[in-house]
Order: structure tokens, then C-alpha cells, then sequence
């Protein structure tokens, strides 16, 4: 693999980031390159300071959708988001999207991290792509990061952080920030189960049939709950699209993954986040697979988790179980898409392939969230 690239005068301009510092770093993965020196042109003429002549870049390797980069000019650092590739889901991974909402919406909402730049000319890096500040902090999946021992209550301390910063999205007027167009509220949900089913008939396969995905889609169409209000739904809200001062429980320090955000009923970000929560039983089947350990944490129950959100917002959750099977559902159709990019070779990430062992299991949970609730 290469080790940098150089200027015609044979001076290195750039090299890889040491990425044994930072857990959520990587080596660029194969087959996830980008044109580096088109892209330090762009970053030059955009960012308005002088930055160092070498530019080093990492991969932020956890995500299973978007590409995100770190770029850096020695302590100037900057992400670079962008779509996978391969053929894409109509409405999803939308970069001028992202940008819009955080080019606003970090005046209101200071866990959003500011969105600095953004290009939809493809011959620069292959796709559009968005520029956003670095922000420093750990990410929660398996395991609380070591510095996080010291407080007496750490889990308990992510728990209810976690759920502030939620509650704290949902009481955030849009047109505060300009936003109050950004999405069509009347109809939300029910264009939501449309949607997504449109994503399931086009995703399913033959060969790994999923029978209990189009029951569910029957089931959750002929319950859909009344919204109380209009607020910022994020569309993918749970703990590792969250990031934590590292050595402090407490704080959620940015929340990542904005591409889908819209107005509408915003218990559809609770149930997303609790489908994804630790649960006993086959409701939290899903979340066991994706993030193997996580049960074991001493995390706050799924119950205590609405209680405090519901106390914050004032918000009703009696409904809470629709909007969760809701969540798991989706779930179940977003990992068969993943598991598509990689089982047609669309990806050299080698995750992605075996998300299509996770698919049913995902839809036993929203299945039997959907019993329980009955």
C-alpha cells in the first residue's frame, strides 16, 4: 500500500494518520480510496486559513454506510463524509441534506457538529461529499472507554445522557434554525411504512426469504399511532451514533449521521433508539447480534429509558411498542440492504455480507415487540 503522495517537486503532501492513537480510527480500507489530491486542492481553496503543506487522512471504519474520513493539516483537522458506493436507496444517503441541517443546526442544537463545506461535483472524490468539523470523544458500542471508570455511576451517567440529548433534539423549534421546510410532516409515519416497505420489496432476495417482514409491515399499517407534535426526527438515533467526552459519562458531545433528518413525529427517534436498546427476550435479539456485550454494560432498562424521556418531552410513550417494532423493522430492511453491497461486491468492507444473518433475527425482535404489545 502506498505510503503518501508527493508533489511534482517530490515533497510528500500526504501520509496516513497514526491511527494507533485513536480507536475509531483506521487505514483507509482498500477499495475505499479517494482522489487525495483532488481533494486537497478542494480543502485549500474552501477553508478559509492557511493550512500545514502535508495532509494526513484516516478512515473512520465503524460506520456501515456513508464513508467518513478524518483529514488533517497537523492539528487542523476535518471529516469528509460521502455515499457508499453501488446502487443507492432513493432518499438515503443524501449529502446535501446533512449539510443543509448542520449548516443550521448547530446554533440550537450544540451536539450537532457544524458542517463547514459541501460539493456535489462527483468529479472530485467520486460522489458529493461534505466537509464538518472534527470533534474529539469516544463512541459507546461493547464497552465504556477506560478513562470512564473513575464516576461512580458511568453506565447509569451514558444512559441518561443519551436520552437528554434526545429529548434535547426533539424540543428544538425548526424555524429557530431556518428549518421549518426541511420535510413534509402531515402523513410522516405512514409515508415511513411506505418507504420502507418500497425498500424491502426492492432489497428482499429468493434466496434468504424473510416471511415474517411483510406480516410486520401489515401489522404496524393497520395500528399507526396519532402524533403530537412536529420536531426533528434524526431517522437514526442510538448510543454509537453518539460521542462522549471520553472521560466523562455525562457528556454527549456530538451525534453523528444527519443524512436522513427530517420534520415529523418524533417518537419514531424513540423507538428507533430502544429497537437498538439492550432488552432480554427476543425483543432485544437484534441489538444482542449487532453489538455483542452491550446487555452487560448495567445500561438503564428499555422502561426506564421512556420514563425519563417522557418526563423530559411530555410526551405520551404508552404507544412506545409500535414505534420500537417500527424500529426494529426497519432495521431488518437497512441491514438487508447493507448485506446486499457486500454480498454483490459492491463493498470491500467485509462486515456488510454477513449483516444478512442478522435480518431475520431483527424481525423476530420487531415481531415480538409487536405480541408483547398486544
Amino acid at each position: 500500500m502506498s505510503t503518501g503522495a508527493f508533489d511534482e517537486r517530490g515533497r510528500r503532501i500526504m501520509t496516513w494518520i497514526d491511527v494507533e492513537r485513536d480507536p475509531e480510527l483506521a487505514v483507509v480500507r482498500s477499495g475505499d480510496e479517494l482522489d487525495w489530491d483532488a481533494l486537497q486542492r478542494y480543502l485549500r481553496a474552501v477553508v478559509e486559513e492557511d493550512l500545514s503543506p502535508t495532509m494526513e487522512v484516516g478512515q473512520f471504519p465503524n460506520g456501515s454506510a456513508n464513508l467518513t474520513y478524518l483529514i488533517a493539516f497537523a492539528e487542523r483537522r476535518f471529516v469528509i463524509r460521502r455515499p457508499p458506493r453501488g446502487t443507492l436507496p432513493p432518499g438515503a444517503h443524501d449529502m446535501a441534506r446533512e449539510h443543509r441541517v448542520l449548516s443550521r443546526l448547530w446554533r440550537s442544537y450544540p451536539r450537532a457538529p457544524r458542517a463547514l463545506a459541501f460539493s456535489d461535483d462527483s468529479g472530485i472524490i467520486g460522489a458529493p461529499f461534505l466537509v464538518i468539523e472534527y470533534r474529539p470523544g469516544s463512541v459507546i458500542r461493547s464497552g465504556l472507554p477506560a478513562a470512564m471508570d473513575r464516576h461512580s455511576d458511568a453506565p447509569g451517567a451514558v444512559s441518561a445522557a443519551f436520552v437528554d440529548a434526545v429529548a434535547d433534539l426533539h424540543m428544538v423549534r425548526p424555524e429557530d434554525c431556518g428549518l421549518q421546510d426541511l420535510g413534509r410532516p402531515d402523513g410522516f409515519v405512514e409515508r415511513q411504512l411506505r418507504g420502507w416497505a418500497k425498500r424491502w420489496g426492492a432489497a428482499r432476495r429468493p434466496d434468504r426469504p424473510v416471511p415474517a417482514m411483510d406480516r410486520i409491515g401489515e401489522a404496524l399499517g393497520s395500528g399507526i399511532p396519532t402524533p403530537q407534535q412536529v420536531s426533528f426526527v434524526h431517522s437514526d438515533l442510538k448510543l454509537d451514533n453518539c460521542q462522549f467526552a471520553s472521560d466523562d459519562p455525562t457528556v454527549v458531545r456530538s451525534v453523528f449521521d444527519w443524512d436522513m433528518t427530517t420534520l415529523g413525529d418524533p417518537l419514531i427517534d424513540l423507538g428507533t433508539a430502544l429497537s437498538y436498546w439492550p432488552a432480554l427476550g427476543s425483543a432485544g435479539a437484534a441489538a444482542r447480534a449487532l453489538w455483542p456485550g452491550q446487555d452487560r454494560l448495567g445500561l438503564w432498562s428499555r422502561e426506564k429509558v421512556r420514563e425519563r424521556y417522557a418526563a423530559l418531552t411530555g410526551l405520551d410513550v404508552s404507544r412506545s411498542a409500535w414505534y420500537e417494532a417500527f424500529g426494529s423493522w426497519k432495521t431488518a430492511i437497512a441491514l438487508q440492504q447493507l448485506a446486499n453491497r457486500g454480498l454483490d461486491g459492491h463493498t470491500q468492507d467485509s462486515r456488510l455480507a454477513g449483516y444478512a444473518e442478522i435480518v431475520p433475527v431483527a424481525a423476530e425482535a420487531a415481531w415480538a415487540t409487536l405480541q408483547e404489545s398486544s
